[in-house]
């Protein structure tokens, strides 16, 4: 299903910003990896500080409206909406309570993906998903040239605090990941996902359904969110 996306990952229901408006993020083939932490560290950290994650959710269990992210870990777009949006969502919707948001996370775009994506539901045993998925973004490299090396994904995992590295190694591989893996793959095909980032929203997960975004604007984004909020 999701090979005939091709290496350029598209979005359902969205008009994609131009290329360019990636950045530096993509500009390479990888991050040099040369110190303790990486580019975007500090960021990273401050964006989700204090907001309470279990597993592949971010935000309070109460909130009244979930908001589900199909995404690939290596895919530019989803690094786009990443930079673009996210940080808007979690300011004023997840942080104060009203959203809570969940990672499905997909490998469609090669070895690179599905390397990046064990990494980041393995943090996300230690409930930092959300924290590790933001820093792999911000040092995204080109498709399919390697550039998820271990060396990248050690760094990664040592530029967020609290994360067990040596745990990581571990859970990557663990039953707990793979079933993860399984589960999204399985969602993606129930809600026929073509591309990502791809989502859905509803008062609770299981009445999600397919949010159509129109662009990657955080105005976009508030208004179908404030939408869901007022029903």
């Amino acid at each position: 299903m999701y090979a005939a996306v091709g290496a350029a990952a598209v979005v359902i229901a969205v008009a994609l910003v131009a290329a360019s408006l990636l950045g530096a993020r993509n500009s390479s083939h990888a991050t040099k990896v040369s110190g303790p932490t990486l580019p975007g560290a500090a960021e990273t950290a401050a964006l989700f500080r204090g907001i309470p994650q279990h597993g592949t959710i971010l935000g309070s269990p109460r909130a009244p409206v979930t908001l589900v992210e199909f995404a690939d870990p290596q895919c530019p777009y989803c690094a786009q909406f990443t930079a673009q949006t996210l940080p808007v969502i979690v300011r004023d919707y997840v942080r104060t309570g009203k959203v809570r948001l969940v990672f499905r996370g997909l490998a469609f775009l090669g070895p690179d993906s599905s390397t990046a994506l064990r990494w980041v539901l393995a943090a996300g045993q230690q409930n930092r998903l959300w924290n590790e998925l933001d820093i792999l973004y911000r040092n995204q490299g080109t498709e399919n040239t390697g550039w998820v090396t271990q060396d990248l994904l050690d760094a990664a995992a040592r530029s967020i605090k609290g994360l067990d590295l040596a745990r990581m190694h571990s859970d990557q591989g663990s039953s707990a990941v793979q079933a993860e893996v399984a589960a999204a793959a399985a969602a993606a095909d129930r809600a026929h996902v073509p591309g990502t980032p791809f989502f859905e929203a509803g008062r609770s997960l299981a009445s999600a359904r397919p949010l159509a975004l129109k662009a990657f604007h955080p105005k976009a984004a508030a208004a179908q969110l404030d939408t869901l909020l007022q029903h």
